[in-house]
């Protein structure tokens, strides 16, 4: 059966309209409920900021500052779920080392009681003050000039694209219809006008959710034109460059009372970021400037010495509560509305929380004796039991282990009757082409991008091997 078929050929219980970690966590608690599911997504699933995120699944220390301990302590909670139920190979362990300079914003003594609270609600066993000595074996490249002291802590770090199309995939598993490049156009009292591959059809559904993220105001004004606007954007900038190899942590940059940046060793690179700027205007038009790439490495500049060179940049639209005030000081809070057709809208919330974000909708639209146990998602079980078909060097089994866990398997099986499907996907990274063929007929992938970008890490190589003759381009309907 095609897409158009699968979502006009039955009433669904819920349509979630939004395919990044919000719509994709709430369908796959959907249906894990029993409740049968169609997730749409105007563009490829991840394709916004749940790719483009700071790839932390952490508290947040600076939540602390803010006053918002019950925040922080959900996303403990959370984080320990994801590390060790629901994604242990997509999220795991980092310490962060969090140095204080003599011309620094923050008192030492303040930063290392705020540490050791945090640490106490991680559930961590933690010194919240470490030598200098110390603090440079785990990040070689930090700048002692005017240290003053560090402190430590430990949170998490993961693939958020890989995050999302797991959740996708565990709702896929469990019978949801679940469609990319599939736009909704129009909203009716049951259910929506999809536009997909160049047809609209219509999707009959008792319950509908907006889980757009940055477009939430423009689905709730295809319920209600008079809709009034909600929600600010913040844009956050991130630049990779090379190194971070031989770090044992990341860092947490201090700037000022309010705001900090990192430098997270990631996916063999190096994450630098994240800026905090107002974007007023539509989410498409938002862009990385030059600016934001020279304040990025700027901002990292002032803990981090010896910057390697700059592989790829990108931007992620934070969605905050409508309101006057600073974005850095907004609450990262989660809203719920019910427009005038019973259409609930999720706007909002954290990557770290997801999964109780996603309960939490259900919750709001009625659904009974949910169960809050963390569920392990496709390829989080089993993975200490791989069997590998192929011998693989040790990188490799571990990077893709890293992706898929014990989906891994799935993978390299082409590749047991065709070798060149173990060829490097593009020079100098560790995903092979059978991840592309995987991509493409598993994972919904339909262009070079959706390959790269989200699917597999080939994209740190830098922006040219993307487009390049490496990955192949498949032809398909034009996103609307």
């Amino acid at each position: 059966m095609d897409r158009l078929d699968a979502l006009s050929s039955r009433r669904f219980d819920l349509l979630v309209i939004g395919g990044g970690i919000i719509g994709a966590g709430i369908a796959e608690a959907a249906t894990a409920h029993g409740l049968d599911v169609g997730l749409v997504e105007r563009g490829d699933f991840a394709g916004a900021t749940s790719s483009a995120s700071s790839k932390l699944i952490h508290g947040g220390l600076r939540y602390l500052q803010m006053g918002d301990v019950r925040l922080v302590r959900e996303a403990h909670q959370e984080r320990r779920a994801l590390m060790s139920v629901v994604a242990p190979h997509l999220v795991e362990r980092l310490p962060f080392v969090f140095p204080l300079y003599t011309d620094g914003p923050h008192r030492p003594w303040v930063v290392r009681t705020g540490v050791l609270l945090y640490s106490a609600l991680a559930r961590a066993k933690l010194n919240g003050r470490v030598s200098e000595r110390r603090a440079l074996r785990l990040v070689p490249q930090l700048n002692t000039d005017r240290l003053h002291s560090s402190a430590l802590y430990a949170d998490a770090w993961t693939n958020d694209g890989r995050l999302t199309l797991a959740n996708v995939r565990g709702a896929a598993d469990k019978g949801a219809v679940v469609a990319n490049y599939a736009e909704v156009v129009a909203i009716h009292g049951d259910g929506a006008d999809v536009l997909v591959d160049g047809e609209t059809v219509g999707v009959q559904a008792r319950s509908i959710v907006n889980a757009t993220g940055p477009w939430l105001d423009r689905v709730r004004r295809l319920e209600d034109p008079s809709a009034a606007p909600s929600i600010r954007l913040s844009k956050g900038v991130h630049v990779i460059v090379d190194g971070g190899t031989d770090w044992g942590a990341a860092v947490t940059i201090p700037h000022d009372t309010s705001r900090v940046s990192f430098a997270i060793p990631w996916e063999g690179k190096l994450l630098l970021g994240t800026t905090d700027t107002l974007h007023d205007g539509a989410p498409e038009d938002a862009r990385v400037t030059d600016e934001d790439v020279r304040t990025v490495l700027e901002e990292a500049a002032v803990a981090v010495h010896g910057i390697g060179e700059v592989r790829a940049s990108f931007y992620g639209l934070r969605v905050l509560p409508g309101g006057p005030g600073s974005t850095v000081n907004a609450r990262r809070e989660t809203v719920y509305t019910t427009g005038p057709q019973g259409m609930l809208s999720v706007a909002g919330g954290k990557l770290t929380t997801y999964r109780r974000i996603a309960l939490d909708a259900l919750e709001h639209l009625g659904v009974r004796n949910l169960d809050r146990t963390p569920r392990p998602l496709p390829g989080a079980t089993g993975l200490a039991d791989v069997r590998w078909p192929l011998d693989l060097e040790p990188a490799i089994r571990s990077h893709l282990l890293h992706l898929y866990g014990s989906l891994a398997t799935e993978v390299l099986a082409p590749a047991v009757d065709d070798p060149s499907l173990l060829e490097p996907l593009v020079a100098g990274r560790p995903d092979l082409r059978a991840q592309e063929l995987y991509a493409r007929e598993r994972e919904w992938a339909r262009t070079a991008e959706d390959v790269a970008r989200r699917r597999t890490t080939a994209w740190l190589a830098g922006l040219d091997s993307i487009h390049g003759e490496a990955i192949h381009e498949a032809d398909r309907t034009a996103r609307p």
